[in-house]
Order: structure tokens, then C-alpha cells, then sequence
């Protein structure tokens, strides 16, 4: 989750304060409104330590499945 956190730091330029209170937002919305299930998977997901390369990988796959390089 850590890497998640400094990624947003960067992109987003806020503070690390603000990064960590806005991935525990997205969590809690997340296992407020995905079922059960899947909600619990997410946050075990991102607070493993392999959570956020993984959320990379993803993120990446999804975009080669439609159309988008990783360089783009």
C-alpha cells in the first residue's frame, strides 16, 4: 500500500497525510459497496506488499487488452 500512497504523492503532489487518508477512503467505499467477497480481496490486495505492483500489472494488462503500450 505504501507504494500505492507515494505514487499518489507524486502524481498528485499532495501530502502523504492526504495520499494515506485518500487510499482509506477508497477502501472503505469500496467494501462499503463491492460484495463481500471481492471487497475483502481488494484490501487484502493493496495492503499486502505486493498489492500495488500487482495493481500495476493490472492496470497494465487492462491496458494492452484495449489497445494501450505501456509507454503511452
Amino acid at each position: 500500500m505504501q507504494e500505492l500512497i507515494q505514487r499518489i504523492v507524486d502524481q498528485a503532489g499532495i501530502s502523504e497525510e492526504s495520499a494515506t487518508q485518500a487510499v482509506d477512503v477508497v477502501i472503505a467505499y469500496v467494501k462499503e459497496h463491492a460484495p463481500a467477497p471481492i471487497a475483502s480481496q481488494i484490501q487484502s490486495y493493496l495492503e499486502s506488499e505486493s498489492g500495488a505492483s500487482a495493481l500495476s500489472a493490472a492496470k497494465s494488462g487492462l491496458g494492452r487488452m484495449f489497445g494501450k503500450r505501456d509507454t503511452e
